[in-house]
């Protein structure tokens, strides 16, 4: 403080000099020499002026950008582009809706009008314009009719650098008259180093990229696809017309919101052009009398394709944006994913196909009615029920309590719940919902209601992924973005016998092949109760009930998806070497080291589980999920590249031989993946192999299936695990999630564009691999079910009718732990029971459902 109050002092003295000084020079002086002194004295004060702003002295004017860390390398905010594997734009990361054009792509028309209505000078003044500023001076003085005076080069400093910003101010912008002296100044410097350091092309390509036209668009050529749907090279005359008169003023001639204000300033720009020779008059008075046709379309974060993906791309990218210092959605990255277009529609064709018949099974399967207007008329049970098939009381309510509408209900009737049921329960008014034909409908309902119909819908998540690089080809996270954002691919829920892969790999990983026989047999074994923290006896079974207590070769144990031996090879191989080997070949997920593992007892998620079967399909190496191929700044140059390397994470031996295993699903007599072939049969020319999952109460319905050059996987299954099929006829995997997976292979296959996806799996490269290994009989006992329509859960099921004669699958959920996934069977004394139990009011406990 000694210091400052020292300078200030040193300041005023060497002032009183100078004043003295020249007072000096007026004595004895003729009037025209005074004159002159003082216009000289005025003019180099000015220039002091401008240098003090220049550099901001004592910090009272605020700071400005300097030749090198500001002029020369302007900083503004642009949209980074997401493109595809197939070259195409499918989105845009943007606070500024923004992508910078080069001076030939832009039509000579927008140059022509913009200098013609904006800054008629402007090829000859060096940044700023004194005849202008006289004449606007003049017309505001004498005809009270104020124009701006500002150029075109003044206007681009003050877009792109924000000068009226306080941060630009200083300590004397905090006064009015200062301030707007102070911002006028900085656009001079700004302007005149901008002149010193551009050409003419440059400076009015780089407004024509800055500056706003409202609607969220920024530069020419958003505006362009904004307002026209075209380019800035194809706008017409008279659409460029229309957004140079714009800038005048967005909002009042915004020929969306007021045609008649743009359509007015539209001509006065044409006229213009008419007036500097850019335009013939005969051109001038067809084009006058044209309408505005507009092809509006505000383009927003979320427009484009593969919506769930760019989500991902853009979390994927959070942590290398913030270590190399770049900001997603303002540095102007372009982003090269490994997304395919044409192979996204194809999954979204398939889910949207496939999860369409799912919803109208499901709501026959319960009897739900839904009606256009009024309330919904709910019929038939609840489908949100417990593990004893008990309707969860306060479900809904639970679900409404966590809503913001909710919320702000709760705040504005702090002591009135009857107002609160009153506007949740009672009161009918439109609501947007989901609607598999229209996409987004418009009902009548109340929010209770509201919240009914999108409990139910039922949900899906699907990726394809090539196994030998990473690249991720297509990602479906669920039905529909715009009204669930929550990525089913990324989503944890248990695999069921999709899991399975790792026990029999580990299994191969020690020595034993596909043509090994283990005994199907009734297990019980006691485990412990992480939630009762007690042990329990836990009896994992069949999906048909039984044992047929026969020695089964491994390979139609995998096909049928046995339990019974798949947990007796988890507890031969080890848990734990089966959790190591799962982490090996790409689950990130934790595991738990208990023995219902082996059937799928722990949370993974969709991506994981992909990446895992691709580890199989590249012959035992491991390549991570890979998005982005590379990234480029700004400027052109790349500043990212994806990764390349795989690794050897199992042997050779043990993935050819899971291989065989994998195409067994689908060859073996019962093979549980057999009804893939309705969809890939007529391409004898790829091999493809597969596993079923399905999970406790049906809950979670899984299809991975492998080919040798792609892999793909498929999740069906309710946004709660409480809400699913009763029966496994309807809710297994190879119903629900496996016909996902159908339609896009069919269609893939199908299409010339992708014969490079085509092949059978490689002969046995190792001489350790004889054909006795994996070349046996097959097992095939007269059946007791349909094991081809039969996935394998961890249920006791007894098949009866119902009055039409059709099958119900009627289950008996064992007594289970937290760590078991509810795989075994019940005593006749728990069913007792449970048949008693009631349920009771309670709240609901959302992260058990």
């Amino acid at each position: 403080m000694n210091k400052i109050k020292s300078l200030f002092a040193w300041l005023w003295q060497k002032f009183r000099v100078f004043c003295t000084w020249y007072k000096g020079l007026y004595q004895g002086r003729a009037w025209y020499t005074k004159t002159l002194v003082a216009l000289a004295s005025c003019i180099v004060a000015f220039i002091l002026y401008l240098g003090a702003v220049d550099i901001n002295f004592l910090w009272l004017f605020g700071k400005s950008p300097g030749y090198f860390s500001g002029i020369l390398d302007p900083q503004t905010s642009e949209a980074s582009e997401i493109y595809s594997a197939d070259g195409k734009l499918i989105g845009k990361y943007f606070n500024e809706n923004r992508t910078p054009v080069e001076y030939d792509e832009v039509t000579p028309d927008f140059f022509k009008a913009l200098v013609d209505t904006e800054d008629e000078r402007f090829y000859k003044h060096i940044g700023i314009d004194p005849i202008g500023v006289f004449a606007a001076a003049k017309d505001a003085l004498l005809h009270h009719n104020g124009r701006g005076a500002s150029t075109i080069t003044q206007q681009l400093a003050k877009n792109m650098f924000r000068v009226r910003s306080q941060y630009s101010t200083g300590l004397l912008g905090k006064i009015p008259v200062l301030r707007l002296l102070i911002i006028k100044s900085k656009e001079w410097i700004i302007a005149v180093k901008l002149e010193t350091v551009f050409s003419k092309k440059e400076i009015i390509t780089m407004y024509a990229n800055t500056v706003d036209f409202g609607s969220n668009s920024y530069g020419i050529k958003t505006a362009a696809k904004t307002y026209f749907n075209t380019t800035p090279k194809e706008l017409t005359t008279d659409q460029a017309a229309v957004l140079v008169g714009m800038l005048k003023a967005t909002t009042y001639y915004n020929p969306r919101t007021n045609p008649e204000n743009s359509l007015e300033r539209r001509n006065t720009v044409l006229y213009n052009m008419v007036t500097h020779g850019d335009l013939s008059k005969d051109r001038y008075n067809e084009l006058k009398d044209e309408p505005i046709k507009l092809d509006f379309k505000v383009e927003e974060n979320y427009d484009g394709q593969a919506k769930y993906f760019r989500e991902a791309v853009a979390n994927y990218l959070k942590d290398w944006c913030k270590d190399e210092g770049y900001d997603l959605y303002t540095s102007g990255l372009k982003i090269y994913t490994t997304i395919d277009t044409r192979m996204q529609k194809y999954a979204e064709d398939a889910a949207r196909k496939q999860m369409k018949q799912v919803q109208q099974n499901f709501n026959n399967h319960w009897s739900i009615r839904r009606t256009q207007a009024g309330k919904g008329n709910w019929m038939g049970q609840d489908p949100w029920q417990d593990e004893n098939h008990n309707v969860i009381p306060n479900f809904i309510q639970g679900i409404a309590e966590r809503q913001p509408f909710y919320k702000a209900l709760i705040a504005r009737f702090p002591n009135n719940p009857d107002s609160v049921n009153y506007y949740y329960k009672e009161w009918v008014h439109p609501v947007k919902v989901f609607d598999y034909d229209k996409g987004s409908i418009t009902m009548n309902m109340t929010s209770e209601d509201s919240i009914k119909y999108m409990t139910t819908f039922m949900h899906c998540a699907f990726v394809a992924m090539e196994p030998q690089t990473g690249a991720v080809k297509a990602w479906v996270g669920d039905i529909d973005f715009d009204h669930w954002k929550y990525d089913k691919v990324t989503a944890e829920r248990q695999p069921g016998s999709t899991f399975k892969l790792f026990v029999y790999t580990e299994a191969m990983n020690q020595g034993l092949t596909p043509c090994d026989k283990r005994r199907d047999e009734y297990i019980s074994m006691e485990v412990y109760d992480m939630k009762k923290h007690e042990m329990t006896i836990w009896r994992p079974s069949n999906a048909n009930g039984s044992f047929s207590g026969d020695s089964i070769p491994l390979k139609s144990a995998f096909a049928k998806s046995i339990n019974s031996v798949a947990v007796r090879l988890g507890q031969e191989m080890g848990i734990k070497r089966i959790i190591e080997t799962a982490k090996k070949m790409g689950i990130n997920s934790p595991l738990d080291d208990t023995p219902s593992l082996a059937l799928g007892s722990s949370d993974v998620n969709l991506l994981e589980m992909a990446c895992a079967y691709s580890t199989i399909a590249n012959n035992g190496k491991h390549h991570d999920p890979v998005l982005v191929t590379k990234i480029v700044d700004h400027d052109g140059k790349v500043v990212y590249e994806g990764p390349t390397d795989s690794e050897q994470v199992i042997p050779y031996k043990s993935a050819f031989l899971m291989q065989q295993l994998l195409q067994g699903g689908m060859k073996e007599p019962g093979g549980t993946s057999q009804s893939l072939w309705g969809y890939v049969g007529n391409y004898r020319d790829t091999e493809f192999g597969g596993k079923t999952g399905t999970t406790n109460n049906h809950s979670d319905a899984w299809f991975m299936c492998v080919s040798p050059k792609l892999v793909v996987g498929a999740w069906v299954g309710g946004e709660y695990r409480c809400l699913h099929f009763r029966t496994g006829a309807l809710g297994q995997g190879s119903r629900t999630a496996l016909p996902v997976c159908g339609y896009f292979l069919q269609s893939v296959f199908g299409d010339p564009a992708f014969q490079q996806y085509h092949g059978k799996f490689d002969k046995p490269q190792d001489s350790d691999i004889t054909r006795d290994m994996y070349i046996c009989a097959s097992y095939a006992p007269k059946p007791k079910v349909d094991t081809t329509k039969v996935d394998s859960t961890a249920f006791q099921e007894e098949i009866v009718l119902d009055d039409e004669g059709n099958p119900i699958i009627r289950e008996v959920p064992a007594k289970k732990a937290e760590s078991e996934s509810a795989n075994g069977t019940a005593t006749t004394e728990e069913k007792k029971e449970k048949k008693k139990a009631k349920p009771t009011e309670q709240p609901v406990n959302f992260d058990d459902l």
